[in-house]
């Protein structure tokens, strides 16, 4: 496995890979870099550096699309398996299982170094000008320029026994405030709470630029008091390197490329939002906290990364979906469900997430136990709260593979009989159906696709993986260019 401990490393391996387009010509942060990266998005073209930014600082730049998806041949998932240490043509259920096993390992605390890139530059008091980081005006519709879409926020528990890394939105102010979505379920907000029933600021530190894994580790719902930083040193069999703040005392990835550190208002709020969210729609603002900022450190030649949050498929979407994949693989697997594979589908947004099951005989009974344990291993985990519904299915379909999925769900689950609904089950407040009222009480109905087979199913499916002889598939793949066909 291989660790890229530096943004500008992955931004080479990309480059190697044919996975960047690097774009020289001026570009404007009002809309029209957020159009490129959705652009991008739809075409599965390469990430973007843009590295001529209308209105700011020559030297700074941007990244976007760092995660989406590739449109090379054998490449879909090429950027995630680079971030995450695997070989570029890795597929998406080999990460996923390694990234389950690598969550039940015991972690690897980070180790602090002496300095590190990320303060090259140190900038405090009047020196202090958000305005001058090339923050996006991302989606028409937007609150304001967003300068987090894919950086990790630091936070600390008051007694420092519980150290949180989050990717949470947080929207430019002024030259020295931001503010930002800060959820009462999500661990971010949980500290806040702590420090506030204190009657005391939030210290936090916005680490922008990491390392490319970080990221994917930051978006994982861990269970509370379980350090991120620590699961993705297990993974990576060694310790994430991070360096003291300037002004407040926590720590952040050595490597970043910029780092903005201050205090989360305990008392003080603004008009937060809208912004373009991961399940594809524009929503409404609200009242959030307010970040007060102390310092600004950052890389000679810094690079923002920008996600284009909205339809599918782009690289929220991606990171969840792998990353909430691999949490709840672990926990069917620890609880003895037998679970081949699973996956949170890319294109519905992750709301639609399935798991295969060890193709067995199934009885309409034993069908039936499995859906109802099912349910009760996914929903009552941390990140089954922000999944609303699950497919099962046979191991026969590979559950990354849209097409695949799309036949087995249209052909294998009855209307009647094997849609299982579930109320009153918690849930996130950004799912877009929901009605006011659920997401205010954070509840709603939850559905299970029951799509196993039955035992008396004898049917013979029809498809190249299905019932081509072996021999025969691996001399027909094997001839594929001597047919005439491109390879």
């Amino acid at each position: 496995m291989h660790h890229i401990k530096d943004l500008r490393e992955f931004i080479t391996k990309l480059s190697d890979l044919g996975e960047l387009q690097e774009i020289d010509v001026e570009t404007d942060l009002d809309l029209e870099i957020g159009a490129i990266i959705r652009r991008a998005y739809d075409l599965k073209a390469p990430a973007l550096l843009f590295n001529n930014i209308k209105g700011i600082e020559k030297g700074f730049r941007v990244l976007g699309g760092s995660a989406g998806l590739s449109g090379g041949n054998g490449m879909k998932f090429s950027r995630v398996a680079a971030a995450l240490g695997f070989p570029s043509d890795t597929d998406a259920n080999t990460i996923v299982n390694t990234l389950a096993g690598s969550t039940a390992k015991e972690g690897i605390p980070p180790v602090t170094v002496d300095s590190g890139p990320c303060q090259e530059n140190v900038l405090t008091g009047n020196q202090i000008d958000l305005t001058k980081l090339p923050a996006p005006y991302i989606h028409k519709g937007d609150g304001g320029r967003y300068i987090n879409t894919w950086g990790t926020v630091v936070v600390e528990t008051p007694d420092k026994d519980w150290t949180n890394w989050a990717i949470s939105r947080i929207m430019l102010l002024d030259k020295n405030r931001m503010t930002g979505l800060v959820a009462p379920q999500q661990h971010l907000g949980s500290i806040h709470k702590m420090w506030k029933d204190r009657g005391k600021p939030t210290p936090f530190a916005l680490a922008l630029g990491c390392e490319p894994a970080i990221p994917f580790f930051s978006a994982t719902p861990l269970p509370e008091y379980v350090d991120e930083a620590q699961v993705m040193g297990a993974h990576f069999g060694e310790p994430v390197e991070v360096v003291q703040c300037k002004t407040v005392d926590l720590q952040v990835p050595a490597a970043s490329e910029i780092v903005i550190e201050g205090y989360i208002s305990d008392t003080e709020k603004a008009s937060e939002g809208p912004m373009g969210e991961f399940a594809g729609y524009i929503g409404e603002p609200n009242p959030e906290p307010v970040y007060h900022v102390t310092a600004v450190t950052h890389r000679n030649d810094p690079i923002l990364p920008v996600v284009c949050a909205g339809v599918p498929v782009e690289d929220t979407q991606v990171c969840c979906g792998f990353m909430y994949s691999a949490l709840i693989l672990a926990e069917l697997r620890k609880q003895g469900f037998p679970a081949a594979s699973c996956f949170g589908v890319l294109e519905s947004a992750i709301h639609w997430f399935v798991v295969t099951v060890e193709r067995i005989n199934h009885s309409v009974e034993s069908a039936l136990a499995l859906t109802q344990r099912a349910k009760n291993i996914i929903f009552e985990s941390k990140p089954g709260v922000d999944i609303p519904k699950v497919i099962l299915l046979d191991d026969d379909i590979d559950p990354s593979n849209l097409n695949e999925v799309v036949w087995a769900y249209a052909t294998r689950c009855h209307p009647d009989t094997d849609a299982h609904l579930y109320q009153h089950e918690k849930t996130m407040p950004l799912i877009h159906y929901l009605n006011a009222a659920e997401k205010k009480d954070m509840s709603s109905t939850k559905v299970i696709y029951n799509g196993l087979l039955p035992s008396f199913d004898r049917s013979t499916i029809a498809g190249f993986k299905y019932n081509v002889p072996a021999e025969l598939q691996e001399r027909v793949i094997k001839n594929w260019k001597n047919y005439g066909f491109e390879d």
